[in-house]
């Protein structure tokens, strides 16, 4: 477990962790698993932003870019570097190996760009939208975690790399079934547990919160099973870019899940 812990920090933040001491597919389907808790100090950063705007000492739309400047800064911005990636490799043609070339190139192109501009704009307009009562803070912070189911979804068994080299050789086919099945409940439980919770609710049907937040958990990880699908179906399986782009994809998704939902109650 120590091992998969080492490994899920460091893959996924920027924060400096010891060397694991064995490197195998136990600990790094461990690690994929492990992906959501590494959001903690952005969940922090969140909650944080959540209490200024409700107290009147910063406007929502500020505190909306600076919720993904934190993410950005904790992932040294890989998420978002595959997520470029993967939209200039998918519009480079129908060729399996010119998309693999692209996206190993690394520079952005101009889907890259788009799809950045596009998928952090959408962010920042939800987050502004959420991040104004305890309701909504849960709603965001919901998204955010479960955006991290992405890893592990990638990461299911059967579910091959699509090259012979990097993150996505090391961790496709490394979560089972049965593990995958297992976090996405509770992930969906603890958001819709603490949903519910009196000090957030504030006089709202505990039900109705609760279910908003499973909801938000479940359209995330709807976001990503959707990115790896193409994904595998266009390059034949993943990659480290894969599994990044599912990330921002599910976070987007679930943020605008959140949104609509937020808006309805």
């Amino acid at each position: 477990m120590r091992d998969a812990w080492r490994l899920a920090v460091g893959t996924f933040t920027a924060v400096p962790v010891g060397a694991p001491r064995t490197v195998d597919r136990r600990s790094l389907g461990g690690a994929m698993l492990l992906a959501p808790l590494t959001t903690v100090p952005v969940v922090l950063s969140w909650v944080a932003l959540a209490l200024l705007t409700a107290r009147g000492l910063l406007p929502y739309a500020v505190a909306a870019v600076l919720g993904l400047v934190v993410p950005a800064l904790l992932s040294r911005a890989l998420h978002l570097d595959g997520l470029a990636d993967l939209a200039d490799g998918l519009t480079s043609g129908h060729d399996r190996e010119r998309s693999l070339e692209v996206m190993r190139r690394g520079d952005t192109g101009p889907a890259g760009a788009t799809a950045l501009v596009l998928v952090l704009g959408l962010d920042a307009a939800c987050l502004a939208a959420l991040l104004t009562d305890a309701v909504g803070a849960v709603l965001a912070v919901t998204a955010l975690v479960a955006s991290r189911l992405a890893p592990a979804i990638c990461a299911r068994h059967g579910i091959p790399p699509a090259r012979e080299e990097g993150l996505g050789q090391g961790v496709a086919g490394t979560v089972s079934r049965r593990a995958l099945a297992a976090l996405v409940l509770v992930v969906c439980v603890a958001a819709g547990a603490i949903a519910a919770l009196p000090p957030v609710a504030a006089g709202r049907p505990w039900g109705t919160t609760a279910l908003a937040s499973a909801a938000v958990a479940l359209a995330a990880a709807a976001g990503a099973l959707a990115t790896r699908h193409h994904a595998v179906r266009r390059l034949g399986g993943v990659t480290g870019d894969v599994i990044g782009a599912a990330i921002e994809i599910a976070m987007a998704t679930g943020l605008v899940v959140a949104s609509a939902l937020h808006a309805a109650t």
